[in-house]
């Protein structure tokens, strides 16, 4: 029979004395999360993709409303980056881009903003099949971008943004 020392692993005691507790107690939640999360769990399955739908048809009608391809440089609202400091920030054009889209013209909305153009079938794609999923079981290939692509669109956009911005030619046709 073997002692018990044989069967429990020996810690050596840190020598000075030990700061905090001797166990971890994970962290309690604060009352606005614990009161989101438990309206997470009692809602209808339906919440969360309507509430999706709802704020992208506040964002096409607020393009459709707006038509910003006839805005002047100041009209409101306007690009705080741009007004204090004359670069143009990474998503000038988004909106343009999204009202050529809207009106079917493709070219038109690349020139403005490319990378948006890039994205929104992607985007589009990933929200049909987790709808489809969450409400009706669909079985849809979900399109789970890994961390490498995700840091590369990151990067490839912040490589766009700082073109953008370069006065010279070939450059200058970035601007909008």
């Amino acid at each position: 029979m073997s002692s018990t020392t044989d069967s429990v692993a020996v810690h050596p005691q840190p020598e000075g004395p030990v700061y905090g507790p001797p166990y971890y107690e994970p962290p309690q939640q604060d009352r606005v999360t614990r009161f989101i999360q438990r309206r997470w769990r009692e809602s209808p399955i339906w919440v969360a993709p309507a509430a999706m739908l709802v704020c992208m048809a506040g964002a096409v009608g607020y393009t459709f409303v707006t038509s910003p391809t006839e805005a002047n440089a100041g009209a409101s609202p306007t690009c705080l980056l741009k007004y204090t400091t004359g670069f143009i920030c990474p998503g000038c054009g988004g909106t343009r881009a999204a009202w050529y889209l809207l009106h079917g013209d493709i070219p038109a909305a690349a020139r403005h903003h490319a990378l948006f153009v890039f994205a929104v079938p992607f985007l589009l794609y990933m929200y049909a099949a987790w709808a489809g999923r969450r409400l009706f079981g669909w079985q849809l290939p979900q399109f789970n971008p890994s961390p490498g692509v995700i840091g590369g669109f990151i990067a490839a956009w912040g490589v766009f943004s700082l073109l953008r911005n370069l006065p010279w030619a070939p450059f200058t046709a970035f601007y909008v």
